[in-house]
């Protein structure tokens, strides 16, 4: 009897097991299932992708079904492409592709980022392309901002670059089309996301990219451009940083924080609040130290429309309303604020830096650069300053960007003597100034 009680006991206990193990491999099945029709469904769409994995967070709401990001990313290496997507060129004299690809945050953890990467019509020289990565312009903060929507309308004269036979890639900033929010100013952060593309398109079919790159920006850009410069050389030694172009960049924020007070563009205040507090956390930079509790109850906006939005938004409401006190005389605040200032920078790049600016700029106010460039060649950074006169803060671009070209072109040659010789001549009376090395 105690025999037989034993066989039954584990007769039923296999009986237990086999249906565990066949529910178990039935899971598997649907799990593999599930990843490969996922897989033929991004096939179907043009979507290459570097793993199919069947756990997504899904793309916000009123994006293309691209925009969804894998969990856990497939890989957290800077640089790793996770897939990508041919869409149509529209005017632009290229092949475009939709990238998502893997980049850093402030606290070093790899995040999802998007952007574009435009390949020329002309054929590859040896060695592949030279790039020319595009960090663009205070565009808001939301998803729906992401410029990779829109790619006839991403990178300023896009053609005139690809006509040169360079690469042309641009990167949407961390938070524009993947989770979180954008840290709008935060340089380090949006420097990473410009340069890692450049890596990113290295590993893109047909792209052919080689390692030398220039660094363009204007605006919001252009702060992000002069932290590629000071971070680029670090942070890739497996690219050649060959230049960087900064077009009115933001610095001297105390300067630049009272012009803005009454300004109509005060509500880039806001969102750099909004952009800090994303990058660093609660602890670092804290909000209720420097908004009033109407701001407070405004913050959400940023992540409802773009900057139109955002200065609707903001105009009803005087800025006493929604500031508590100047955030340089909060010890927290100005440490962050003078980390992501780059008059700040104690080290000089190897790269030759040309800083452009309308001489009516309207947003960043010409001293603020002259008083950069002053300090910048203090410390040894091969720096150009060209003042186009009359020019508007983003109305310079077109008139500056023959001169940025040429420019650019004798970066790509290697032949620093001509840079310093080069007279822009994009309008009469460019007023010119530079230091060498």
């Amino acid at each position: 009897m105690v025999h037989q009680g034993v066989g039954h006991h584990r007769s039923s206990e296999l009986r237990r097991v086999g249906r565990a193990v066949l529910a178990s491999a039935t899971a598997v099945t649907v799990m593999m299932v599930t990843a490969v029709a996922m897989w033929v469904a991004l096939a179907a769409l043009g979507i290459t992708t570097s793993t199919a994995s069947a756990s997504t967070i899904p793309a916000p709401k009123g994006l293309p079904g691209f925009y969804s990001v894998p969990s856990p990313l497939p890989s957290t290496k800077a640089g790793t492409l996770i897939k990508s997507q041919k869409i149509p060129s529209g005017d632009l004299h290229g092949t475009v592709y939709r990238v998502m690809y893997v980049s850093k945050s402030l606290q070093n953890r790899g995040v999802a980022v998007t952007g574009l990467v435009v390949v020329p019509a002309k054929a590859a020289p040896a060695g592949g392309y030279q790039v020319v990565t595009w960090s663009h312009g205070t565009n808001g903060m939301a998803d729906q901002c992401a410029p990779s929507l829109d790619p006839t309308q991403d990178v300023p004269l896009a053609n005139q670059l690809l006509d040169q036979g360079w690469e042309v890639t641009s990167s949407d900033y961390q938070g524009e089309g993947t989770p979180g929010l954008m840290p709008y100013l935060v340089g380090v952060t949006s420097a990473r996301n410009t340069i890692d593309i450049v890596r990113a398109a290295r590993s893109l079919p047909h792209a052919d990219v080689s390692k030398d790159y220039v660094v363009w920006g204007h605006s919001e850009g252009g702060q992000t451009a002069m932290f590629a410069l000071n971070i680029g050389t670090s942070y890739a030694p497996d690219l050649k940083l060959d230049g960087v172009v900064a077009g009115a960049p933001p610095s001297q924020f105390g300067l630049i924080y009272n012009f803005l007070l009454t300004s109509p563009y005060r509500f880039y205040l806001f969102m750099a609040a909004g952009g800090f507090n994303a990058g660093y956390g609660n602890k670092a930079a804290p909000l209720p130290e420097v908004l009033t509790s109407k701001a407070m109850g405004l913050l959400p906006d940023l992540e409802k429309g773009c900057s139109s939005y955002l200065q609707r938004t903001i105009d009803p409401y005087s800025i006493t309303s929604l500031v508590k006190t100047n955030p340089y005389d909060v010890p927290a605040w100005k440490k962050v604020l003078q980390a992501n200032d780059p008059a700040n920078f104690t080290t000089p790049s190897a790269a030759p830096l040309l800083i452009l600016q309308g001489g009516n700029d309207e947003q960043i106010p010409v001293v603020s650069t002259q008083l950069l460039a002053t300090h910048l060649c203090s410390i040894g950074q091969a720096t150009q300053r060209w003042i186009y006169p009359g020019q508007s803060h983003a109305g310079v671009i077109p008139v500056y960007m023959p001169d940025m070209i040429q420019w650019i072109s004798t970066r790509f040659s290697d032949n620093p003597g001509a840079i310093s010789s080069q007279t822009p001549t994009g309008e009469p009376g460019v007023q010119v100034s530079s230091c060498p090395a």
